[in-house]
């Protein structure tokens, strides 16, 4: 009786599913308007950026994507491979002078970028920032020095208690009353602080999670070969913990993709920003769904692209336990 009514459960569950993924289908061929988007694709990628200038964003993105596939298709013992670190560090530098301009390229203010663009930018300028002030902030945790010890602690737990939101009103609003009178920073660069300055202090814990988990036979061992407290944490201690981070360090990443919709709320355009503008306007009120929908696609390719990314790189740094 109980295994007839497995089946019979089974059954209806399938045959519910089966149901609402053909009503899905059929509004997402049939029922939904993607005009709101498919006539906004410039908008949602480099937003207000000038027409005449919108190869320079569109450079930069599809220099991204084509880093992306040559990282995962890259073959174990291409020469070549060893370019690949340098160029995902210089993403954020070329980003920034392709959209501001400068050393031979019309200057464009920040009021212009949007979209897909100032997403990816301020995820990589605030990740290139964030990860090495994350890890000397673990190295301060865990120092015999009390100072240093105290206040990499205290900085830790304070930014651990205070929302992100407020930590980017503090940056947009109160940072430029603290500037001395002609000294200004812009919005994009204020965000790309503040993002840094909240994301280092998760970042730190990650790090000290896995400096932790190194033993200390590690450091005794680097001490009998005559390495010096820093070589030691240089070619032993830390490669080892960020290895061991990398998981972690990975969810902070797509955190800090997806926590990038905020600025929304502060008036920079990135891609919720532009949603919002586009669903008040008169033409493309109440296509809610159609918006939101390719919003979700949008940034679970990006934050799928990142995961892919991160299990590549552990399966190069570890390749014995992923070849099991």
């Amino acid at each position: 009786m109980t295994r007839w009514l497995d089946r019979l459960i089974t059954l209806l569950m399938l045959a519910l599913l089966s149901w609402g993924g053909w009503v899905v289908v059929h509004w997402l061929l049939h029922g939904a308007d993607w005009s709101v988007v498919s006539a906004n694709l410039p908008l949602f990628a480099v937003g207000s950026y000038p027409s005449d200038q919108r190869w320079r964003p569109l450079l930069w993105i599809s220099t991204c994507v084509v880093l992306v596939v040559l990282t995962l298709t890259a073959p174990r013992g291409a020469g070549w491979r060893r370019a690949l670190p340098p160029l995902w560090i210089a993403m954020a530098p070329l980003g920034l002078w392709l959209l501001a301009g400068g050393l031979g390229l019309l200057p464009v203010g920040t009021r212009h970028w949007g979209g897909l663009t100032l997403t990816l930018l301020l995820t990589a300028g605030s990740g290139l920032l964030a990860l090495p002030l994350g890890v000397l902030l673990a190295l301060g945790r865990r120092s015999d020095l009390p100072v240093l010890r105290w206040s990499s602690t205290v900085y830790i737990e304070l930014m651990r208690a205070v929302p992100l939101i407020a930590v980017l009103f503090f940056g947009q609003l109160l940072i430029p009353l603290f500037l001395p009178p002609g000294l200004e920073i812009n919005r994009v660069l204020r965000a790309v602080l503040a993002f840094a300055l909240f994301a280092a202090a998760y970042i730190a814990e990650d790090v000290r999670g896995g400096l932790q988990a190194i033993p200390p036979t590690q450091r005794e061992a680097a001490s009998v070969l005559g390495l010096s407290p820093l070589q030691t944490l240089q070619l032993v201690v830390l490669p080892q913990a960020l290895r061991v981070a990398l998981p972690s360090l990975t969810n902070q990443a797509v955190g800090l993709l997806q926590n990038t919709s905020l600025m929304a709320i502060l008036g920079l355009v990135e891609l919720l920003g532009i949603s919002r503008s586009l669903l008040a306007n008169p033409a493309f009120i109440g296509r809610y769904l159609e918006v939101y929908l390719w919003l979700a696609a949008v940034y679970w390719l990006a934050c799928t692209a990142m995961a892919l990314l991160a299990r590549h790189l552990e399966v190069q740094l570890d390749p014995v336990r992923f070849n099991r």
